[in-house]
């Protein structure tokens, strides 16, 4: 049997049985989560469930759908700007009612710089 050695460099996870196994939980991949984006996307989730009412059921079904795309994940937002740019509209177009969340899309924009 010589020769059939295994060579394992870095973690190995073996599981037998069990339900919902996911392996080695490493955390958060990148790096720590960026606080003050999480703050920023949770502010404009906040600011866009607070303008609904003052839209039409058409532009509160875009917000309901731009709604699951607001993630405090700096990339995925950056391949998400026209979302962005679609509550920033949704927004204007409300008025001064929408203003603070055309400010908070302004201040997440600036964060992904």
């Amino acid at each position: 049997m010589s020769g059939d050695t295994t060579n394992n460099y870095g973690p190995v996870v073996n599981m037998n049985d069990g339900h919902g196994n996911v392996g080695i939980n490493y955390g958060t991949v990148g790096g720590a989560p960026d606080d003050r984006l999480r703050a920023a996307v949770d502010e404009l989730t906040r600011l866009l469930q607070g303008l609904r009412p003052h839209l039409t059921p058409e532009q509160a079904q875009t917000v309901d759908e731009a709604l699951p795309e607001l993630t405090p994940d700096r990339a995925a937002l950056r391949q998400r700007g026209l979302v962005l740019a679609s509550v920033a509209q949704l927004a204007a177009a409300a008025g001064t009612v929408g203003q603070p969340v055309v400010d908070a899309v302004g201040q997440l924009i600036a964060l992904l710089g």
